[in-house]
C-alpha cells in the first residue's frame, strides 16, 4: 500500500498573500529597469493607454481615482515627451481621446524586453515542473484580472456618460 501525501487546498488568501510577495519582487526586480523617462504614474498612464486605446480623459481620470485636471497635466507631460497623442472627437468636440504614440509603443516595448531580461534570470534558476506550473498559474490570473480590469473601465464609462 502506498501513501500519498495530502497536500491541502490553498485558500485564496494564502495565495493573495504569495502573490503580494510576488509583486513585491517583482516591484525590486523591475526596478533594476529604470522606468525613466516616465513616472510610476505615467507608466501607469501607458499601461491603461495601451488596453484601452482611444478613452476619453473622463474615463482615465476614473481608472485612476484621480481628478480631470491632474490627469489632464498627467497627460501633457506624457504628451510633451511625446508617449501620447490626443486627438478630438468626431462625435463631441469637447471630448479629447487618447492614444499611445509610436514613441510610447516603443517605450513600453523595450521596458517589458529590460523586465524580461531580469525575470528570466530567476526562472533560469527554477525546476522546469515549477515553471510550467507557475506559467500555467500565471495565465489563468492574467486572464481573469484583464477580464476585471477591462469590465471597472467600462463600469466607470458608463458612470461618466
Amino acid at each position: 500500500m502506498t501513501v500519498t501525501a495530502f497536500r491541502p487546498r490553498r485558500e485564496p488568501d494564502e495565495v493573495a498573500r504569495v502573490t503580494s510577495t510576488a509583486a513585491e519582487l517583482l516591484e525590486v526586480l523591475w526596478g533594476q529597469a529604470s522606468t525613466a523617462p516616465a513616472s510610476g504614474s505615467q507608466l501607469r498612464v501607458l499601461l491603461i493607454l495601451e488596453h484601452h486605446e482611444g478613452i476619453n480623459l473622463r474615463t482615465l481620470a476614473d481608472i485612476l481615482a484621480s481628478t480631470p485636471p491632474s490627469t489632464s497635466r498627467l497627460c501633457d507631460r506624457l504628451q510633451a515627451a511625446g508617449f501620447v497623442e490626443r486627438e478630438m472627437s468626431t462625435t463631441d468636440r469637447r471630448e479629447v481621446r487618447l492614444h499611445l504614440s509610436p514613441r510610447g509603443r516603443a517605450f513600453l516595448g523595450d521596458l517589458r524586453a529590460r523586465r524580461e531580461k531580469a525575470l528570466q534570470a530567476i526562472l533560469d534558476q527554477m525546476p522546469a515542473a515549477k515553471r510550467a506550473a507557475l506559467l500555467q498559474g500565471l495565465e489563468a490570473f492574467c486572464a481573469v484580472a484583464a477580464a476585471r480590469i477591462h469590465e471597472d473601465a467600462e463600469d466607470s464609462g458608463r458612470q461618466t456618460a
